[in-house]
């Protein structure tokens, strides 16, 4: 069954500077979409705050992931979701 998931770009102050909605069958390909979008918003040709953080919002409006900057060093896989 597919789901729709809200991905969200954050800027700086938890702002966010970019949204997409996307619908797949689970969160990992949601995961997947979202990673990308970041690493697009984070390239330095680009205008506009920077991007910190990318966060996925389900449909019942609860986050299932969170990735920053910070964390970075640990692997996509282990940022919480």
């Amino acid at each position: 069954m597919r789901e729709t998931y809200h991905i969200e770009i954050i800027g700086p102050e938890d702002a966010p500077v970019q949204r997409a909605s996307v619908r797949t069958a689970g969160l990992d390909a949601a995961r997947e979409r979202a990673l990308r979008l970041f690493r697009r918003a984070r390239v330095p040709q680009r205008s506009g705050p920077a991007a910190e953080a990318v966060r996925i919002v389900d449909g019942a409006g609860t986050e299932v992931f969170r990735w920053s900057v910070w964390d970075e060093g640990t692997g996509p896989g282990r940022g919480r979701g």
